[in-house]
């Protein structure tokens, strides 16, 4: 898409952090999954997580999403670098080398928070991952956000 002063933004796949970002407590509302099943029409949907509550593929096995466990942000980068170019959307430290990496990067500043640096990181900080989510599923929103 192209943004008016900003620049041409273009990815084929938006990379989520879990935990403080798609979720609380390692569980992701209905909302979100069925708002995920419609962005994976247009995009590759990934879901990069360390699983710290041990629900990642409980969470997401009936969605056409792919999933994978990560042990921290390097190796979380690492793997987004697979899917370039991409958009990306987190809220912590171990996010904020794969929101560096991105085209386009959301902060999600949720009931978990989201630390400084991670916000640095992101083009975009949205209070509700599902903020973040309409904004990809509808270019206007974005483009009235980021053009200069």
């Amino acid at each position: 898409m192209e943004i008016p002063n900003y620049g041409r933004v273009e990815f084929k796949a938006v990379l989520f952090d879990l935990n403080g970002t798609l979720g609380e407590s390692g569980r992701v509302s209905e909302e979100v999954k069925h708002l995920l099943e419609r962005l994976a029409d247009r995009y590759t949907v990934v879901v990069l997580s360390a699983d710290t509550f041990g629900t990642l593929e409980e969470e997401f096995k009936s969605l056409p999403i792919r999933v994978e466990r990560v042990s921290c942000g390097s190796e979380k980068a690492e793997i987004a670098k697979g899917y370039a170019p991409y958009a990306a959307v987190g809220n912590g430290n171990n996010d904020v080398a794969m929101l560096e990496g991105a085209e386009l990067a959301f902060c999600v500043v949720g009931p978990e928070g989201a630390t400084v640096d991670a916000l640095l990181a992101s083009d975009v900080v949205v209070k509700d991952v599902k903020d973040a989510i309409a904004m990809l599923l509808d270019e206007k929103k974005l483009i009235a956000t980021l053009r200069g």
